[in-house]
């Protein structure tokens, strides 16, 4: 109710969308940050003509309706990402904003601009007190974002009331200092004064630009409008009535007079905008036809026509180099491959670039080129990878973001966002265990891998050896349904020799690396850098004796997605089995069939030598056969 006001203003005169062809590449993108304010978006969808029904609306914040009580990503009805964790959504709109600016410098060409739009988001207090923002929007101010307009809905109230005794900011000098054209005491309730404020934001084409628009939340409601039982209560049945009245709107519940409606009505509005674009996109097809198929196959979320082909040469040409090295530099070793294929890897890194190996040899500075395809981010976590999201979001790009495993805590919640609207996003997390070493137990991730594991539709891969995590990359390129978390040590690992056969059998998240002729009497598992603990403890037990067989289990996830009869393949109902990896335990305990054990790290490590810190916390080719044997004996 409290931004009605602007958002009639905006949509009506400014923004340029279709309903009936919802995702239209060159449609400007609108964020609501403030995702609490939902019906507002719903409301809006339904009088535009989206494909959305007015029973929808009646289904508000029920059980399989598309009306959440937050904004739950779907472009077809006008929603542009899932909203809610306040502050994500600006950081969103930030990668959509940095999206359109990376491809029209790419593409646009003189007389033919086939990349032209805005990105719209609405904030309100709670984004702006949120640390994100201060992230993303000191990031958009340095870019120089001039196509992202945001209006903050400056209404003074939050959940716990006024927010004068929490948030004393000011918020104008704030956004100055970062660069921002700034338009403060805006009326929020006047249309005029709100399109004149739109009028000077799209005029400065070099700053991001913050609309302060002075608002009254629950606008209309005479006996609560103004106060903080407005943000998440209902008004009431007496309050309703009264509101009706203040307003003059005399018609019943979800009743819209057709002579209203239909001054709404986009369709015919975005039609003629598409067909006028597509007009200009055939011209452009035709003076620049490489460009204009590169387009369309990036904005189309298409691979290339022969990238099945050339990404298992890169992974077979890896695997001939038997290169020993740590699997972060393993990554890059696979992203030198992929990216001369792949135009649309955009990465990043939040001010580990050198240590993440974030950075390949085309890589190219967006900060000091407008169609580059880096971003450094600075100690930006979070909204590096919220920022990636919209990014992704937005279209024509596979995004790629690094830091430390240990720091993905910070960037935990855009994470999750990412899994939750089933975005693709690749994380390059490195330093993955106690084997960091020396930086102590601030820096070394123990429950990490399993709290990423947790999360529902995110992959993680933790490769052993750089053959692994060429296999990971390729993974996590052509999987467009979510995230990918890439799990990377600091310190070297050996190379592992594969046959063609088990090569191929990566890509099915876990596979026997090495096996017996006999019946196994145990079962290896591990990850990462404790398979080769586990091949060398399966080299002296079978001297011994003892059939092992070895299982390398690279991403679980997409092992769990196997049919049945792989998985007992490859985990067999014979043996005990014992599983290695250098994290808490929590993950491996459905693998073990109730007849096998974890060697696990299930505490904080310590300062120290890499190698040292292994052997003091039992992760030794002599600690597995140990634990092994024990385990037999039982």
């Amino acid at each position: 109710m409290g931004m009605a006001d602007i958002a009639e203003v905006l949509w009506n005169d400014y923004l340029r969308f279709s309903p009936t062809e919802p995702r239209w590449w060159d449609r400007d993108r609108f964020v609501l940050s403030n995702g609490h304010g939902s019906m507002l978006l719903y409301s809006i969808a339904w009088l535009t003509g989206y494909a959305i029904d007015i029973e929808e609306l009646k289904a508000f914040r029920q059980l399989g309706s598309r009306t959440a009580g937050h904004p739950e990503y779907e472009t077809d009805i006008g929603i542009e990402t899932t909203t809610s964790p306040l502050g994500q959504g600006v950081a969103n709109a930030v990668g959509m904003a940095l999206a359109e600016k990376i491809l029209a410098a790419t593409f646009n060409r003189p007389g033919h601009e086939i990349v032209d739009h805005y990105t719209y988001v609405f904030v309100g207090d709670g984004c702006l007190m949120e640390g994100i923002s201060h992230e993303v929007c000191s990031l958009a101010g340095t870019l120089g974002l001039g196509k992202l307009i945001a209006f903050y809905d400056d209404n003074g109230i939050s959940i716990d009331g006024q927010v004068e005794g929490w948030f004393t900011d000011d918020t104008a000098a704030r956004f100055r200092a970062y660069g921002w054209h700034v338009i403060g005491d805006v009326d929020g309730h006047d249309p005029a004064a709100v399109a004149a404020a739109i009028d000077e934001a799209r005029a400065d084409a070099g700053r991001p630009s913050l609309i302060c628009c002075r608002t009254i939340i629950g606008w209309g409601a005479p006996n609560k409008q103004g106060t903080a039982s407005t943000h998440g209560e209902a008004l009431g049945e007496d309050e309703v009535a009264a509101t009706r009245e203040q307003l003059g709107w005399d018609y019943p519940p979800f009743v819209v007079p057709d002579e209203i409606r239909s001054t709404w009505d986009a369709r015919e509005r975005g039609r003629a905008l598409v067909a006028d674009w597509q007009r200009r996109m055939a011209a452009y097809r035709e003076a620049h036809p490489e460009l204009a198929a590169q387009f369309e196959r990036r904005m189309s979320a298409r691979l290339p026509d022969d990238w099945p082909t050339a990404a298992g040469e890169i992974v077979r040409t890896v695997a001939a180099e038997a290169r020993d090295m740590a699997t972060r530099k393993g990554s890059h070793r696979a992203l030198e491959g992929y990216a001369p294929l792949l135009p649309e890897l955009v990465g990043g890194s939040a001010d580990l670039t050198g240590s993440n190996n974030t950075w390949h040899s085309g890589s190219r500075r967006i900060d000091g080129d407008d169609s580059g395809n880096y971003v450094h981010f600075g100690v930006r976590e979070f909204g590096m990878a919220a920022a990636m999201n919209g990014m992704s979001l937005h279209g024509g790009f596979v995004p790629y973001h690094g830091t430390f495993l240990v720091f993905s805590d910070y960037a935990r919640n855009a994470l999750r966002m990412a899994a939750l609207m089933g975005v693709q996003s690749i994380g390059v997390f490195t330093h993955d265990s106690i084997g960091l070493g020396e930086d102590g137990p601030t820096h070394q991730p123990v429950e990490h891998i399993a709290s990423l594991r947790a999360m529902p539709n995110m992959h993680v891969w933790r490769p052993c050896d750089a053959v692994e995590a060429a296999a990971a990359w390729r993974a996590a390129i052509e999987r467009r349904t979510g995230p990918t978390s890439l799990v990377l040590t600091r310190q070297g690992l050996p190379h592992v020799e594969r046959s063609d056969e088990q090569i191929g059998l990566m890509a099915r998240g876990a596979y026997v690396l090495r096996d017996c002729e006999d019946e196994a009497a145990l079962v290896l598992i591990a990850t990462g850098s404790e398979v080769a603990l586990a091949l060398g403890a399966a080299a002296e037990l079978e001297a011994g004796g003892v059939p092992v067989r070895v299982v390398s289990m690279p991403c679980m996830e997409v092992f769990d997605e196997q049919p049945e009869d792989y998985r007992r393949e490859v985990l067999p109902a014979s043996g005990v089995r014992l599983a290695v990896e250098a994290g808490v335990a929590d993950s491996w305990w459905r693998y073990l069939a109730g007849r096998g054990d974890v060697i696990a790290m299930n505490q904080f490590g310590q300062s120290a030598p890499a190698a040292d810190l292994f052997a003091h916390y039992g992760f030794t080719v002599a600690a597995v056969v140990d634990s092994a044997k024990r385990l037999m004996s039982s």
